[in-house]
């Protein structure tokens, strides 16, 4: 008897299922989630998740043993956490630009192996941008390089070359802010169609928006997941899924979820 139910029912050929991905990649945020929670979360939808952000300065507040071994826990899954970018940015802005190289070999021994550069609340220049990313490679971790910004708007040319800036100084993926997507409560669909002829697509993961962002609501997220699984498929790059959304986000891909069979099609 086969390990899956309802093994009969085809599921799309377009959605990457066995991990390592390279598209299809689901990273979800964790604000602060009990070891008992991921490890559950983990035990029903470890296989759908490809990275867990440990968000915005959420790190500083674990005990030493209770991250490290929650970090593990995420590894036996086959997930790699990292460090949200608005840590970084924390230390940036705090302790300046000499502090980096510690706060990097930090999360090495924390057992962290990528971290995220972005500039949602301190605001980088082009050739600061690209020397922090350059930092960070050389402390020997990995980068995910995040653009655009949660409180005002670019167009889609800044967008995308920032995004570019990110990969050529190494950035392994480029997070694309949710938050610009977002314009006067709506999706802003043309802003969205621009960037993703702009971009390398399979390299990109774009923010689910949240409503931890003043004027969005848990029906905007929600739309946001419909769309992009119905523009492009459901091997779409989505990050930022809650914790409490993987599983209805997976079901949603495969054309299991309240959208129907439809979607991807």
């Amino acid at each position: 008897m086969s390990d899956e139910p309802f093994q009969f029912i085809e599921l799309p050929r377009g959605r990457s299922r066995v991990k390592p991905r390279r598209s299809g990649l689901t990273m979800m945020a964790d604000f602060g989630l009990t070891y008992e929670h991921a490890e559950s979360v983990l035990g029903l939808s470890g296989d759908f998740i490809d990275f867990a952000k440990i968000a915005v300065g959420t790190a500083r507040l674990y005990s030493r043993p209770y991250l490290t071994k929650k970090l593990d826990l995420y590894k036996r899954h086959r997930v790699r956490p990292f460090i949200g970018g608005q840590f970084a940015e924390y230390v940036f802005a705090t302790q300046g630009r000499q502090a980096l190289p510690r706060f990097f070999g930090e999360a090495i021994d924390l057992g962290f192996d990528t971290v995220e550069i972005s500039d949602n609340c301190v605001p980088l220049t082009d050739a600061d941008r690209t020397d922090v990313i350059g930092e960070a490679i050389r402390a020997g971790l990995k980068v995910f390089g995040e653009v655009g910004s949660k409180d005002r708007k670019s167009t889609a040319a800044d967008l995308i070359v920032q995004a570019g800036i990110c990969f050529a100084a190494g950035s392994e993926l480029v997070l694309v802010e949710a938050a610009e997507f977002i314009d006067d409560g709506k999706l802003d669909t043309e802003l969205i169609d621009a960037v993703v002829r702009g971009l390398d697509m399979p390299r990109v993961m774009i923010e689910l928006p949240g409503p931890w962002i003043s004027g969005v609501t848990l029906a905007q997220v929600y739309d946001m997941r419909k769309l992009l699984v119905k523009a492009f498929g459901p091997d779409v790059n989505m990050a930022n899924v809650k914790s409490d959304d993987v599983f209805d986000t997976e079901a949603l891909r495969v054309g299991l979820g309240v959208v129907g069979p439809t979607v991807g099609g």
